[in-house]
């Protein structure tokens, strides 16, 4: 799909002046906690033990996530937060940079399986309208698909989630992420990102947050034809996420995806995992994050504003 813009795109607030998403995300939950508990002995069934988890408090995940905003937001043009941790605190603290649109995450996630997220479901305790008139610009929604599992229920969902946004007047950012069938066996996750396009890519949301097909690997052509594949089934907007593809490699599947048609990329791991671990927060998003979304952003400015 094209990137290019109209007086009418809807999508016009969360992109930068080139035309391209540079956008943050600082959305996850159980998951961020697992990266502050660090590598950690699982249960048989793959799950994490309880009191592992419970020794990362809550105000650890509000208080990185808030640093993170703070200073990684003056360089992306929009940021995600989520409602649990960190979104009442950000818009009251007022660390969102300004020209940066804040999204709100409009998804619970649901554990089990060994899985941090094995489903979600619109979070009832997100209430759009209210979001609106705190600040957000837009509302994201993730959608787990699994070849086995009811794609009446997925599509059902995105146009309920849909018609919310449009009734609160936000733009709608679906983000599909393919997972294992329910009844194990062999399967292809790469073939399952193109599926899940084809299946929810034309429902009307105002953008499409997709992962990197083959995972980022693979040579430059043969990336490239995945991503032109994966956005023709794609009938709006589309950026990509950094999940499943290693940090340092995310620049070049950001690049090739751009090349291939995407308009930029919604990410947070690729630009701020290293600094979960780090002694001093603070200094390690400044001197890690801030330069990695620094190129990111060259990245997306370059291909997408010269097409």
């Amino acid at each position: 799909m094209t990137s290019s813009t109209s007086p009418t795109d809807p999508t016009q607030p969360l992109r930068r002046e080139s035309g391209a998403f540079a956008m943050l995300a600082v959305d996850q939950r159980e998951a961020l906690r697992l990266m502050f508990a660090g590598d950690v002995a699982a249960n048989s069934d793959g799950s994490v033990p309880a009191e592992v988890l419970a020794a990362v408090p809550d105000s650890t995940l509000t208080d990185f996530k808030l640093k993170a905003t703070k200073i990684l937001s003056p360089y992306a043009s929009a940021v995600l937060m989520d409602r649990q941790f960190v979104w009442d605190a950000a818009m009251e603290q007022g660390v969102v940079a300004a020209g940066c649109a804040p999204i709100i995450a409009a998804d619970q996630f649901v554990p089990g399986n060994g899985e941090v997220v094995t489903a979600q479901i619109i979070d009832e305790g997100v209430d759009f309208v209210a979001a609106k008139a705190q600040g957000a610009v837009a509302a994201k929604l993730l959608v787990i698909y699994r070849e086995d599992e009811s794609a009446q229920e997925r599509v059902d969902m995105v146009v309920d989630f849909i018609g919310r946004c449009t009734a609160a007047n936000l733009i709608s950012i679906i983000e599909p992420v393919c997972k294992a069938p329910r009844h194990g066996g062999e399967w292809d996750w790469n073939a399952g990102v193109h599926a899940a396009a084809h299946e929810l890519g034309s429902l009307g949301a105002d953008l499409y947050k997709a992962e990197v097909p083959l995972k980022g690997l693979g040579t430059d052509a043969e990336l490239l034809e995945e991503c032109i594949r994966l956005g023709n089934a794609i009938a709006s907007p589309w950026v990509v996420l950094s999940s499943g593809v290693a940090a340092d490699d995310f620049p070049r599947a950001v690049e090739i995806a751009c090349q291939g048609g995407a308009s930029g990329f919604l990410a947070g791991r690729a630009v701020w995992r290293a600094c979960v671990d780090a002694p001093d927060v603070v200094a390690s998003l400044e001197a890690d994050a801030v330069p990695r979304l620094q190129r990111l952003v060259e990245i997306v400015d370059r291909v997408v504003g010269n097409r």
